[in-house]
């Protein structure tokens, strides 16, 4: 084994850290790349990823590796997983494998090498001066997809905190040769320092001002569920991994244009929209950005404003890729980071359904044992299609159930004559049932949620007794 030396674990080169992916030349369909997952020596199980990941099998994550590339059009020429004994400060990976991929590099015309694994800037920065090519690490790569994907002008700020979040960090050693140049004591420092200080303050100063925008988008956002809250209909969010069919199923149910393509984070800003249930109740309908594992941190803070939604759902339909082999631990990210959202996800105040979709891709007997597992689901489980519509029926009454739980069930007598009382019960209320009294008036057997009895006293109120009261 190659003897470690100081020197091979201190900076290859003293330029500063090249920019972020997101600020290079685009990367479109020609752009060539290399895609690797590294992986830590076997611990009886057939190793994990370099990030310690315990729950998801390396082939896996590098498929989702690739996944990743393909979102952004990168043409792939070379891929794998590398074995690790241990992680190398200087470049992560091993000389001999740096060399490899440099002569594969060299061979396949490739100028993007992406690392499925959060690198330092001293790593970054080492490789892409050993390889001779361009470095992107998940972090980066990811940040790129969202930088291309946000469309609101929400979403172009959360990308553009997170994005300067992630290259404040890069700037961490990106000065060290001119570090060396600084000269006099105490506070007095040389032009590394103040150079190095400048980019912080300039690119922190940056981050104040976005910071400040999105606070008042968060306020209009805060006024626009005030006004759904006067309606108000009750918000069913949809949740889940990415990929697992969120947005397909958001179109199924509501007739919406969302894109839906077989890419990750194929959505990134909330939609909402209306939807009318079998029995005649409104409910408001949101698609949210698909998890991932191993998040990057500044994007978990940059998107709590997407995942607000949720936090304001009466359901939670969480939505999971039953044909894929990660689904379980996929289940376990998207439960992870719900539970550090501060939603129970177990016991009697849990209102999450499991909705098992991609059932069309599933095989007959595999299908119907996992129908005989969601029936004995305590929480509620639907095996569902989104494409070819099986199962949402069903699903449609498990959330007008789930709703049901938290209204006042009512008996009106309403006079023939109230029409317009009438059509705001059907608008605004779940009727159960309503039929003609032995004196000649309606009656209304109905839910209604508790957010709206004072509304319906009101109007009850103006008619007087005479035009309709509760019995």
């Amino acid at each position: 084994m190659q003897k470690h030396t100081e020197e091979h674990d201190a900076d290859v080169g003293s330029e500063p850290s090249p920019t972020p992916l997101s600020h290079a030349r685009p990367v479109g369909s020609t752009g060539r790349a290399a895609v690797y997952v590294p992986v830590l020596a076997a611990r009886g199980n057939g190793g994990a990823t370099a990030h310690d990941d315990k729950t998801h099998a390396p082939e896996a994550r590098l498929a989702e590796a690739l996944g990743l590339a393909a979102a952004i059009d990168l043409e792939v020429v070379a891929q794998g997983l590398i074995p690790l004994r241990a992680i190398r400060p200087s470049t992560l990976i091993g000389s001999g494998k740096v060399e490899e991929i440099k002569a594969l590099i060299g061979e396949q015309h490739i100028e993007l090498v992406v690392i499925d694994f959060p690198l330092s800037p001293v790593q970054q920065r080492n490789l892409e001066k050993a390889l001779g090519a361009k470095v992107v690490d998940r972090t980066g790569l990811i940040l790129e997809i969202f930088g291309r994907r946000a469309r609101t002008a929400e979403g172009k700020l959360q990308v553009e905190l997170a994005n300067l979040t992630y290259a404040k960090s890069r700037l961490v050693r990106a000065w060290t040769h001119l570090e060396r140049q600084r000269g006099g004591a105490g506070f007095l420092g040389g032009p590394g320092e103040t150079q190095k200080e400048l980019d912080k303050r300039m690119l922190q100063d940056t981050i104040d001002s976005i910071k400040i925008d999105l606070e008042k988008v968060k306020r209009t956002r805060g006024l626009h569920r005030k006004g759904r809250a006067q309606v108000p209909y009750p918000v069913v969010a949809l949740v889940g991994y990415t990929n697992a069919g969120k947005s397909t199923l958001f179109n199924a149910l509501t007739g919406a244009g969302v894109v839906a393509k077989d890419l990750l984070f194929a959505t990134l800003d909330p939609t909402m929209r209306e939807v009318k249930l079998a029995s005649g109740r409104r409910i408001i309908l949101a698609d949210t950005v698909g998890f991932i594992s191993e998040l990057p941190t500044m994007l978990i803070a940059a998107f709590r404003a997407t995942l607000e939604e949720v936090l304001e759902a009466d359901v939670i339909l969480h939505v999971r890729d039953i044909a894929s082999d990660e689904s379980e631990a996929q289940r376990a990210d998207v439960l992870k980071v719900l539970g550090e959202l501060g939603i129970t996800t177990e016991g009697p105040d849990c209102a999450i359904l499991e909705v098992w979709n991609k059932a069309d891709l599933v095989v007959a007997d595999r299908l119907a044992e996992l129908q005989l597992k969601a029936a004995r689901e305590a929480t509620g489980a639907f095996v569902i299609s989104a494409v070819t519509g099986a199962g949402v029926p069903q699903l449609l009454g498990a959330i007008a159930e789930q709703l049901s739980k938290s209204g006042d069930i009512l008996t009106l007598s309403i006079d023939p004559s109230e029409g317009a009382l009438m059509a705001w019960l059907h608008q605004n209320t779940e009727v159960l049932a309503h039929d003609d009294g032995e004196d000649g008036r309606l009656r209304y057997r109905l839910r209604i949620d508790k957010t709206r009895v004072g509304r319906l006293q009101a109007r009850l109120a103006a008619v007087g007794q005479a035009g309709a009261q509760i019995v």
